[in-house]
């Protein structure tokens, strides 16, 4: 493999975790915000109210969305394995 076929398999990888873990990322910080909001607004500053619902919806989002992510996986190892045979 030449430096550029490595920093190909690098730039591909990274963009693949990007897409992979964006969804849970997005969930959590829409998530967090809302929380952040309520608390602001009713002076609740208790600290499990910002971990338990953050968590609840990260699992869900993430049995959601296992499909989906598990299908870009299998797609960039199919990416990776055809790189190797191809040499």
């Amino acid at each position: 493999m030449t430096g550029a076929e490595v920093m190909d398999v690098g730039r591909d990888a990274i963009v693949t975790l990007l897409i992979v873990s964006a969804p849970l990322l997005i969930i959590s910080l829409v998530v967090g915000v809302v929380i952040a909001l309520f608390q602001a607004l009713t002076q609740i500053q208790e600290m499990t109210l910002a971990f338990v619902p953050k968590i609840i919806a990260v699992f869900v989002a993430m049995i959601v969305a296992l499909p989906f992510m598990g299908d870009a996986l299998a797609q960039h190892m199919a990416r990776v394995i055809q790189r190797v045979i191809t040499g």
